[in-house]
Formats: structure tokens, C-alpha cells, sequence
């Protein structure tokens, strides 16, 4: 993903370059359109709901991906600067999170590797310089493993975010931790805009990333594995990427170098999707490409804007990765207000949609928050809030991120309270991908009544495997056949709880006269049959 270190925008209006940056975000989520009136809506629990189950046009969607990223690069987001304790930095994320959730959304995509260094001990790469100022300087404690647990009690998923070739901000090697990687292997490297990169074409320079990288991925509890959209690095004017010699050892077959460096990215993305879900079958590999594959006028294929396009600019054959299935999801940024000639959002959204149908990736859109403000178009908070409406018109898209974490709480603020109003008033359950292992829990029991001004739930899982987590859903009144159709509306529910390692959990809710039930999902959100009613007086 694109972040407000890069120098300028690589979309040209016509006869000019655009002037400003672009910020870089990773991931991306939206809404999508809900089902006609008068068509039948499948009950969550399809034993006991009734064919007649209907939801009217205006309910909102039930399942949706809402996500932020969370940058560390810079210290964009978090840690906000270095030099913080361990207790500061774990305040300010759960800070963060915490904000997550009072905006409606339910997942973080938390940046874990800015730099070829880590934000967890590695055997690999040293600890990051975004932690400490100081690359391989031990914090004091194991930030990913806060950062997983602290968003789990927040019934958030947490997708680790890890950025595959860039090694530094910088160019100089010796400025490196003593013992980097890069360092001890400086034939890897290439100098290029001023900073460090690993050579994506040299075959032990992939190994090692996807090894580093999995390290990750096999020792913690994350919910996803996410990439931005830095492959070969954004073109520099009056540079070439200095890897001929690469070419000329690794290039056989190869008579285009272009064709050769897609390969090279092709065959890590590819690679890496095999490796995590070989580790961890539950968990999503996604990508925030840049939101421009191709244009029309170069491939017929593409879309129809006039901007840089990353199959030719980063060697990033986005496109293809969908048809192969080598991502669960796709989340390009799509970072321009509706309406821009070079590249407009109601464009973009339609022709990428159109790429992912008939497969089984998801896809989410990259919400430039970090722009709110800037003049012309964003100068309205309401453009946020418009891209959503839109996306409604477009059943293929299922969710939205945004960038950043920092802009939600700034200059995007308001912008985000609009669309929390309007699109994320009520929860929403994570999108389920069917082609994932797992499997409905059996529905749960529910006990528990009055407590203070507001409610208790005791819950208890059914029989066979544990459940992850569990949707709580709220009618007025007294039980009836009506109720337990009236779940099939999103608005119904009031929030999810996680279970604990027994499987049992507490929810905990605000008033009373009203009927609770209950839905128990797996880790990879296939929903239960509802539970027993309980009347809460």
C-alpha cells in the first residue's frame, strides 16, 4: 500500500502530474448491496428459520468486513513515536482498538513488519526501529502477542501486515542492525529512490522473506496474513531498477524483463499463499494492490482511468492473482473521490468487481481517510460516506479499510462519525468464506437475566467443537415464531462475545424488556442455529 512517504502521486492529470502524496494503507473494506425486499433472506440458522424470513431494503448488510490499518512505519499509528514504555505503547493500542470498535468495525490490519524487522522476537530479522529508535533493541515484551490478544477481547480479527522486499527507508547498509540479514548478505540488496530493497529476482531472497514472514504466521493467533503494495519498488523518474545482473543470471526463458519481474512477484504471492494456509488453514491471505491494474487504453482488460498502472509500474499482475486463486481476498486502494477523470472511484469499483466474480476471493476497497480534508472533493466529510452509498449498488464488494488508524481519529474524524451513522450504526459479522476449512458449531444455551440497569448472558456451547465467538442478537417483547425470523435482520444484532478457552462466555448488554438469542460461530464465521430464547424483563 501506498503511505505519505512517497514523494508524489503517480497519477498524471492530463497534460500535468498531480501534485501531493499519496499515503499507503493496506487493506480495504466496503459495503455490499443487500437483497431486494420481497427476496427471501436465508435465516443464520436455517433449521429453524422460516422460508418466509425477509429483510427489508433498508437493512444494512449483515456480514462486512470493517477494517482500519494500523501503520508503524514512520510511527504513522502505532507506537506513535519511540522512546514509549512497553506500558505506553500497549496503552496507546489498546487505545486504538478501542476506538476501532466505538467506530462499528470489527478488524485491524496491524503493520508487524514495516522494514525487514519485526515487531515480534525473531530468529530472523531484528526488532524494529519503530519500537525502540534503535533496529534490534528489545522493547521489553512481545508486542504481537499483545496486539493479537487485546483485539480478539475486542471481538476484532487481527490480519498481520507485512511488507515482503522493502529493507529500509534509507540507503545505507551500515546504518542496519549489526547482524541484519541485509547486512550479512549485502548481494541481496539494491539501492533504489534512496532507499534499501531485497531483490525480489534472486530465489534465496524469496525463501528468506516467506520464511521470515511465516514465522509469524505459525507462532501467533492471527486471523489473516496481509501484504500492502510494495512489490518492486514505485518508479523513480531518471532511475532504473538496478537488477540486470539478476536478470542476466535468473532471467533464462525470459526475453522481456518486465515478464520476469512479474514472475518473480508472482511466484512469492503464490508461494506464500500455499505456505500460510499449509500453517494455518483458517487463516485469509490478502493484498491491497495498488487500485489501478492496467488502463484500457494499454490492455483492453483494464479500466477505464489513465494512471499508473501496477502491472507495468511494480510488476504486480493483481488481476491474475485473483483468477488463480492465490488470494482469499483482494483489497485495492482505491484512493480517488467519485468523479476524477484519471481515475474515478465509480469506475473503479464496478470494473474490479467484475474481476472477482465468479471466484471465490472476496473483495474489499481501500478507503483513503488520510486525504479527508485535502481540497476539492475531499474538502466534504461526506465523501466517505458516498463511496459506501455507492458500494451498496455493488454486491460483489464486501467491506472496507481505511487509512489510517490516525486519520479516523484527526482530520477524518467527522467524516467517520457520518459513516458510522449511516452505514455502521449496527455490527456486523466478518464475511465467510465458504472455501475455508470449518464448519457451523451446534447452537448454544443461554441463561442469565437482569443485572443492574442492564443484562448478563450466561453462555454455553453446544455439543461438538468449541465455538470461536458468538453473535448476541435483541427483540423487543416476548418470545415468538416471529422472533426467531426477525434474527435474519441485521439490525437485530447487539454484538459478539468471545468464547474462552472452555468455550463459555459472558455478554454483557444495556436494558431490558427484550428477548436475547444466541448464535455460535467457528473461527472462520459460520454461523450456528440460534439458541433458547431469553426474556429479559
Amino acid at each position: 500500500m501506498a503511505h505519505p512517504t512517497r514523494p508524489t502521486s503517480p497519477i498524471p492529470r492530463r497534460g500535468t502530474i498531480m501534485s501531493g502524496t499519496l499515503a499507503t494503507a493496506l487493506a480495504v473494506v466496503l459495503a455490499p448491496a443487500l437483497p431486494a425486499a420481497a427476496a427471501p433472506v436465508p435465516h443464520p440458522g436455517a433449521a429453524v428459520a422460516s422460508a418466509d424470513c425477509r429483510v427489508d431494503s433498508e437493512a444494512p448488510p449483515k456480514r462486512q468486513m470493517r477494517a482500519e490499518w494500523i501503520a508503524g512505519v514512520h510511527n504513522i499509528d502505532w507506537p506513535s513515536r519511540t522512546g514509549l514504555t512497553p506500558e505506553q505503547q500497549r496503552a496507546e493500542l489498546t487505545t486504538l482498538y478501542d476506538r476501532t470498535v466505538d467506530n462499528g468495525m470489527n478488524a485491524v490490519f496491524v503493520q508487524i513488519r514495516p522494514t525487514a524487522d519485526a515487531f515480534w522476537p525473531s530468529p530472523h530479522e531484528p526488532w524494529s526501529e519503530w519500537l525502540t529508535g534503535t533496529q534490534g533493541r528489545d522493547p521489553g515484551y512481545d508486542p504481537l502477542a499483545f496486539a493479537v490478544e487485546q483485539a480478539h477481547a475486542r471481538g476484532l480479527e487481527f490480519h498481520g501486515w507485512f511488507n515482503p522486499y522493502r529493507v529500509a527507508m534509507h540507503a545505507d547498509p551500515g546504518r542496519l542492525a549489526a547482524d541484519h540479514p541485509a547486512r550479512r548478505n549485502p548481494e541481496w540488496t539494491f539501492t533504489y529512490g534512496g532507499r534499501l530493497y531485497y531483490d525480489p529476482g534472486i530465489p534465496e531472497v524469496r525463501e528468506f522473506v516467506i520464511e521470515a514472514m511465516m514465522h509469524a504466521v505459525e507462532n501467533y493467533d492471527m486471523d489473516g496474513v496481509h501484504f500492502d503494495d510494495y512489490f518492486y519498488p514505485y518508479p523513480v523518474a531518471g532511475q532504473e531498477i538496478p537488477d540486470a545482473d539478476t536478470f542476466a543470471e535468473y532471467g533464462d526463458g525470459y526475453d522481456d524483463i518486465g515478464d520476469w519481474r512479474r514472475e518473480n512477484v508472482n511466484a512469492m504471492v503464490r508461494e506464500m499463499d500455499a505456505a500460510v494456509h499449509a500453517a494455518k488453514p483458517h487463516a485469509k491471505f490478502g493484498i491491497s494492490p495498488f487500485g489501478i491494474w492496467r488502463n484500457s487504453a494499454t490492455d483492453r482488460r483494464g479500466s477505464a482511468t489513465n494512471g499508473l498502472q501496477s502491472y507495468d509500474a511494480q510488476f504486480a499482475d493483481s488481476r491474475r492473482w485473483v483468477h488463480e486463486g492465490w488470494v482469499d481476498y483482494i483489497n485495492p486502494q482505491v484512493y480517488w473521490e467519485i468523479g476524477l477523470p484519471v481515475a474515478d472511484y465509480a469506475v473503479l469499483v464496478p470494473w474490479w468487481e467484475q474481476v472477482v466474480e465468479g471466484t471465490d476471493v472476496h473483495l474489499y476497497i481501500g478507503q483513503a481517510a488520510y486525504k479527508v480534508g485535502n481540497p476539492g472533493a475531499w474538502s466534504d466529510p461526506r465523501e466517505l460516506a458516498r463511496h459506501l452509498e455507492f458500494n451498496r449498488d455493488h454486491p460483489g464488494v464486501l467491506g472496507d479499510v481505511y487509512f489510517s488508524a490516525k486519520s479516523l481519529r484527526t482530520n477524518a474524524a467527522d467524516a467517520m462519525a457520518i459513516v458510522h451513522d449511516e452505514h455502521y450504526r449496527y455490527p456486523a459479522l466478518v464475511p465467510l468464506h465458504e472455501e475455508l476449512p470449518g464448519a457451523a458449531p451446534s447452537a448454544p444455551r443461554v441463561t442469565g437475566g437482569a443485572s443492574g440497569d442492564g443484562v448478563e448472558l450466561d453462555i454455553r456451547p453446544g455439543r461438538g467443537d468449541l465455538p470461536a465467538y458468538y453473535a448476541v442478537y435483541a427483540l423487543d417483547g416476548a418470545p415468538g415464531r416471529e422472533a426467531e425470523c426477525a434474527i435474519a435482520d441485521p439490525r437485530t444484532l447487539v454484538g459478539t462475545v468471545r468464547a474462552g478457552e472452555d468455550g463459555r462466555a459472558t455478554f454483557t448488554g444495556e436494558g431490558g424488556g427484550r428477548t436475547y438469542y444466541v448464535t455460535a460461530l467457528d473461527r472462520t464465521h459460520h454461523e450456528s442455529g440460534v439458541s433458547n430464547p431469553r426474556h429479559v424483563r
